[in-house]
């Protein structure tokens, strides 16, 4: 699973990741797991530092997240399942969205 933010700002797109990385920066099977690729502790306060949000969810133009999304096909998955956050809550789907990551998904296939 690749987690996506439609966002170039970086400190938009990385707040919007920290909100969804906060729970998981909390529990110790996360952190752990991280700690074995390489991160350590220091990585994990403040939200979570930028070499660690940057790791685990792309952001960026539409281009960053498509060679993104295609490191991942060639270094051979052979699909993805996408997690598209947003800055907006509420109970409509982000449609607008969704189909914009599509079409950027479509690219690095």
């Amino acid at each position: 699973m690749v987690t996506v933010v439609l966002e170039s700002d970086p400190v938009q797109a990385r707040a919007v990741a920290r909100d969804f990385l906060e729970l998981y920066l909390r529990l110790p099977n996360y952190t752990t797991n991280f700690e074995r690729l390489g991160f350590t502790a220091d990585d994990f306060t403040g939200g979570g530092s930028d070499r660690l949000v940057d790791a685990l969810v792309a952001w960026g133009a539409d281009d960053a997240i498509s060679d993104r999304l295609t490191e991942f096909h060639t270094a051979g998955a052979d699909h993805l399942a996408l997690q598209l956050i947003t800055a907006e809550g509420g109970e409509t789907p982000p449609l607008t969205q969704w189909r914009r990551l599509a079409g950027v998904s479509a690219k690095s296939a």
